[in-house]
């Protein structure tokens, strides 16, 4: 029993009770809405011991549950257990939704509660069409978490640094002027950025506020007259406030956010991205203000990658390949000299051999290094409670990336580490089969991520397999690898996919306590041809590493997956080997043969 854990849901209800909440609703994002929030936000961990990406809790008087999707699954299982949280498994037939079991659990006439600042609009807008009509009530003022959780850290007031036009290829005065001809386009006088990495972009900071993204925690407001950025003065060094001064950047404190968009003058007409800004911020515009809900053009915009941006992406992909083949020599070898490694260890020798490179300045997230049944955990993460000793048998999933000035890498192998077997390898050639169709994909200008999907799910749902997750996301440009608002997987998604855009292809396939199957590229869009018929786009696989060909059945890949397959491998060698040492590329050479 987790009697810390209990404690902290004991004094919340206290607090419920005393602001009349039957229902307090805890996300696990930040004031910015984002996926890795600083410690000081992190009120969902702090309530439940759940650490994962991606998951709400609901506390009533009586009951508390997690909500969550199917990535996580078994790490919830293990984290909540001896809490009192149930876990409730998103996407499943028949388990109740929030709205659904909010309105079950306090019925009509009852209060629901969470913190504004770090509810999404669409959320928010969400749960009132359905409160309204079971005659729920919704408050949205009360930190209660604040109230109980005395050692609350502080936000962090570490400072930013800039990227130079070299290396973003636009300045920031031009990116603005930009976002400003959207926002007219749009209908618009103005917007507000919340999301740290829309900001990052627009303005061309970095920080080190939050794990993994290198985004500083601030606000911004643009408009034609001005170019607003909140940021808390101690972040600023003196050239970079003199610099941002230069390109027409007002300067002010984080902390007023709120305060500037009460005093909007009547008749503004302001763009908000509902799903990238939060409740509070949404309530605090004032009513005459006339509000316009769509996408942001800062997201749009940072999607698209410019070609200093493209050419980044290019050389971030070799400078991951090196350290990449060097990590899979040493591990190789340490295995057969009978060395111990474990999953953590193994993460941190390859987070050591990507700091080596030019420009790298850490992981793009926390590597999902997994060991046999670990890799059917998705999104699982080695802990010195559950690192495991890799040893020379069964199969290892590698899930990783790097920030480097120059880019963001995300990449996943599955390798064998003794003879594979007939189920495994069949697994992992259906998985790869998805993965060359999405890769070979040639499509026409107007398509949506969601039909595209099926080719990577194809050669497993005719075996009766699926995954759960999605098939592909946008990934920054020395930012976000988690990018918006572009995806490739099942679900609707109306963004269009536009030349420029980088998205991972990663199909995968597990199978619970014995073994996870990923292998994941990243993949430019570019213009491909034009013919009667329109524009057609196509893929460029950036990512260089090999692909284990010791779990691929050949028998089962048609001659042009084959082909694909032969000619990735032959660029792979090509772009490494002049960067490799004689044993490196002798080693990589056999790994790149052709079958």
């Amino acid at each position: 029993m987790n009697t810390i854990i209990l404690k902290r849901i004991s004094q919340l209800r206290d607090r419920m009770a005393q602001h009349g909440i039957d229902a307090y609703i805890i996300p696990g994002s930040d004031p910015h809405l984002s996926e890795y929030p600083a410690d000081c936000w992190k009120a969902r961990e702090w309530i439940s011991g759940f650490n994962g990406s991606a998951g709400t809790i609901v506390v009533t008087r009586d009951k508390a549950g997690l909500w969550t999707d199917s990535r996580y699954f078994l790490q919830a299982e293990i984290q909540l257990e001896g809490t009192g949280v149930d876990l409730y498994k998103l996407k499943l037939p028949e388990i109740l939704s929030i709205p659904d079991f909010i309105t079950r659990e306090i019925g009509k006439g009852g209060k629901a509660g969470f913190d504004g600042n770090s509810y999404s609009v669409t959320e928010y807008q969400s749960l009132k069409r359905v409160f309204d009509r079971k005659n729920i009530t919704i408050e949205s003022s009360f930190d209660l978490i604040g109230e109980i959780w005395q050692d609350r850290p502080a936000i962090p007031s570490g400072k930013i640094f800039e990227l130079p036009v070299e290396i973003t290829g636009i300045s920031v005065s031009n990116k603005l002027d930009t976002l400003n001809n959207k926002l007219r386009e749009a209908g618009a006088d103005c917007t507000i950025l919340g999301a740290l990495d829309d900001i990052a972009w627009s303005f061309n900071i970095r920080g080190n506020d939050v794990p993994y993204n290198p985004v500083a925690i601030s606000y911004a407001f643009i408009s034609e007259e001005e170019r607003i950025l909140f940021i808390r003065p101690e972040k600023l060094t003196g050239e970079i406030a003199l610099h941002l001064k230069k390109e027409g950047v007002i300067l002010a404190d984080y902390s007023k956010i709120t305060t500037y968009l009460q005093r909007l003058p009547e008749k503004t007409r302001i763009l908000v991205d509902p799903d990238r800004t939060n409740t509070a911020l949404y309530k605090a515009i004032p009513g005459h203000c006339r509000i316009i809900e769509q996408i942001s053009p800062a997201a749009h915009l940072k999607s698209i990658k410019n070609e200093t941006e493209i050419e980044g992406f290019r050389q971030v992909a070799v400078k991951d390949g090196i350290a990449l083949t060097r990590f899979y020599l040493w591990l190789e070898k340490q295995l057969q000299e009978g060395n111990k490694v474990t999953e953590l260890s193994a993460s941190a020798k390859l987070s050591a051999l990507r700091a080596e490179q030019p420009l790298a300045i850490g992981d793009s997230f926390k590597s999902i290094s997994s060991y046999g049944a670990h890799g059917a955990i998705v999104h699982y993460t080695p802990t010195e409670e559950t690192d495991t000793e890799i040893k020379p048998e069964g199969s290892y999933l590698l899930d990783s990336g790097g920030q480097y000035l120059d880019g963001t890498t995300d990449i996943t192998r599955t390798i064998p580490l003794s003879e594979p077997t007939e189920q495994i390898k069949k697994d992992f050639t259906r998985t790869l089969k998805g993965m060359i169709s999405l890769s070979k994909c040639k499509f026409p200008a107007g398509t949506r991520g969601c039909q595209l999907d099926i080719l990577a799910r194809k050669a497993l749902w005719d075996a009766g397999i699926n995954y759960l997750h999605g098939t592909g996301h946008g990934i920054g440009h020395c930012l976000n690898v988690h990018e918006g608002p572009q995806s490739i997987r099942m679900e609707e998604n109306p963004v269009l996919l536009q030349p420029g855009m980088v998205m991972s292809n990663e199909p995968a396939m597990y199978r619970t306590g014995e073994y996870g199957i990923r292998t994941e590229n990243m993949m430019l869009i570019r213009e491909d041809s034009e013919t009667e018929f329109g524009k057609f786009y196509s893929f460029e696989t950036l990512t260089l590493c090999y692909i284990d060909t010791r779990l691929i059945i050949p028998s089962m890949l048609s001659p042009r997956e084959l082909a694909w397959l032969n000619r990735y491998h032959q660029k792979v060698y090509d772009k490494l080997s002049p960067h490799l040492n004689e044993e490196e590329q002798n080693w990589l050479k056999e790994k790149t043969k052709e079958i």
